[in-house]
């Protein structure tokens, strides 16, 4: 199946499992934590690469955690960070949450 941005642009992106940080993701340190740990592998994306990012198998995603990790990610990568849709409530939740602190 082809992904939105293989659609739109013509090019895949890297996917970033955030289940591979474990799946309570809870704490504004951990979160940062997160962010800093995946800068080297970031640092390898190219300009015109997209980053999506996957909520399967997390249980829990806090908005303190999301805020650390997330918020900056989306500032470093302006326009190319494409969140995957979850039915977990806590994800919805917290996307919701950070959206709306944004506007």
């Amino acid at each position: 199946m082809l992904g939105v941005f293989e659609i739109l642009y013509g090019y895949t992106g890297m996917k970033l499992e955030l289940k591979k940080f474990g799946t309570l993701l809870t704490s504004r340190q951990l979160g940062r934590e997160a962010y800093l740990a995946i800068q080297p592998v970031l640092r390898e994306t190219s300009d015109d690469e997209a980053i999506e990012i996957g909520f399967e198998g997390v249980v829990a995603l806090s908005p303190s955690w999301a805020d650390e990790f997330l918020t900056p990610l989306q500032e470093q990568f302006k326009g190319r960070v494409m969140m995957n849709e979850s039915n977990n409530s806590s994800v919805k939740a917290t996307l919701e949450l950070l959206e709306s602190v944004k506007q």
